[in-house]
């Protein structure tokens, strides 16, 4: 090859928390919300269920981190 390529990859150094508060710095509440409804990180593929983290089995190690990075972020912005 004769030129240099980069591949950015800002979610690797960045928890969940961050990631749903870059969503928001993004999109605003619209794709928090979409990206809430029609995106999933279950490692079972769940989406019969939709908690307020987004779809997911619950219990899951994908799910659990998903949950987490949610409350996170929700609970820095209820205290800003």
């Amino acid at each position: 090859m004769d030129s240099r390529y980069v591949l950015h990859t800002p979610l690797m150094w960045i928890d969940k928390a961050e990631t749903w508060k870059l969503t928001e710095e993004l999109g605003g509440a619209p794709l928090v919300s979409l990206i809430n409804q029609e995106s999933h990180t279950c490692y079972l593929g769940d989406r019969g269920t939709l908690h307020p983290w987004g779809h997911g089995c619950g219990e899951c190690p994908a799910c659990a981190l998903r949950r987490a990075g949610w409350e996170e972020y929700v609970a820095e912005k209820t205290n800003a």
